[in-house]
């Protein structure tokens, strides 16, 4: 038999039964597709919160009040139940060291915006005129807050282009006076749109000098502090100054802690990246099961067809023909069933990215190709048991069973 002959007759074998084949086909397409599918989550996840942070900027330092021994970012962290809190004096004293560019400290919290009758609740972010510059951000017009003295409280903001149209509409909203919880501000900027980030639509923020965000909140905590350093060789010496002042400033006591951004994405980095991993080695199991389907059923097909085996062997084929057309047989069912499931699973991660648009939901290469081959693999080592059976039959005890 030639190859085209082995081929063809596969071909035939799979296509005289269709139920079979199409039962075979689904199995092995569904294990495909959940490696596709979920692996196009958990990769998505990872390149999401990779992406929210790498849009932090270069050269970034965050300091968070507490101290965090594993140096990452935990819902913990948004609480602050330290002795000591961080303020705006110790976002002053950073200025001073040599390493550090630029400064922006945070305090949040939300309130109430109204503008000619209309209302609604907004995001407030206290920080200072270097956060524009910090965060990459731009302004759509009019001008950003005031650089001045980080306890001066003035009354001015900037809004987000979503609090803008609504608010506004098509009117110009730069020198118009806005009730913002207890306080009327003068309207000195519109940001550009800049979507999310960290979990903030930058659009619906409005941005207030930090001492009047810490007065209209009655606080005189900080939520963070940003730092930018001159450049990415300054990151770990700079972070040793920051440590070494706010320790001095806190009589040594380590009651807060300094991340890098790099440290940050670095550990989000394998955490989601051993989760894809994890989850792709559950789907792949799936893929075993397949597998073990496609031997108990080219088992029962090697029963039905022991006359044709042994007519095959009458007419010359050898074992080894006749083992190749069962291999080629597993292999086409196998392909088939993995072609199947390639497209099922990016059907599925098209519609995660569809019902979550934010989520860069899809599949990685290494992922796809470690599926198709996987299946392929399972699907021919469980055709070699039925393929040797045929082959080991004897043609005249084969012949009386048709």
């Amino acid at each position: 038999m030639s190859p085209a002959d082995t081929l063809r007759f596969a071909t035939r074998a799979a296509l005289g039964y269709p139920q079979r084949t199409a039962l075979m086909m689904l199995a092995m397409s569904i294990g495909v597709a959940a490696v596709v599918m979920l692996t196009a989550l958990g990769d998505g996840a990872r390149r999401f919160v990779v992406e929210e942070f790498a849009a932090l900027g270069a050269n970034l330092l965050i300091v968070l009040p507490g101290r965090s021994e594993t140096g990452g970012v935990n819902p913990g962290s948004f609480v602050s139940s330290t002795p000591r809190d961080l303020t705006t004096d110790d976002a002053a004293s950073l200025l001073r060291l040599p390493q550090v560019k630029r400064v922006a400290p945070l305090a949040m919290g939300s309130a109430e915006i109204s503008f000619g009758g209309r209302l609604r609740e907004v995001m407030v972010l206290g920080t200072s005129a270097d956060y524009l510059d910090i965060r990459g951000f731009g302004l759509a017009r009019g001008q950003f807050l005031p650089r001045e003295d980080f306890r001066r409280a003035s009354a001015v903001a900037v809004i987000g282009e979503t609090i803008r149209a609504e608010l506004f509409g098509n009117q110009n909203a730069i020198g118009r006076m806005i009730r913002l919880g207890d306080r009327r501000l003068r309207v000195v900027g519109v940001m550009g749109p800049a979507g999310r980030g960290l979990g903030m639509n930058s659009d619906e923020l409005v941005l207030v000098p930090v001492a009047t965000a810490q007065a209209m909140f009655d606080t005189n905590s900080l939520f963070r502090i940003m730092i930018e350093t001159r450049d990415r060789d300054a990151l770990a010496s700079a972070q040793r100054e920051i440590e070494k002042l706010l320790l001095s400033r806190r009589q040594g006591e380590l009651d807060f802690t300094v991340i890098t951004q790099d440290a940050v994405l670095g550990t989000f980095d394998r955490i989601l990246g051993a989760l894809t991993l994890g989850v792709a080695g559950i789907a792949a199991i799936s893929l075993a099961v397949a597998g073990i389907l496609v031997m108990n059923v080219m088992l029962v097909a090697v029963t039905q067809r022991t006359g044709e085996i042994g007519l095959l062997k009458a007419l010359g084929a050898s074992d080894r023909a006749i083992r190749l057309a069962f291999l080629a047989e597993a292999a086409l069912l196998s392909l088939a069933g993995a072609l199947t499931g390639f497209v099922l699973g990016h059907a599925g991660a098209w519609a995660i990215r569809l019902a979550f648009p934010t989520l860069p939901a899809w599949p990685p290469d290494w992922a796809v190709s470690a599926a198709l081959g996987t299946a392929l693999t399972t699907g021919l080592l469980f055709g070699v048991m039925p393929a040797r059976r045929a082959a080991a039959l004897d043609p005249v005890q084969a012949l009386t069973k048709r």
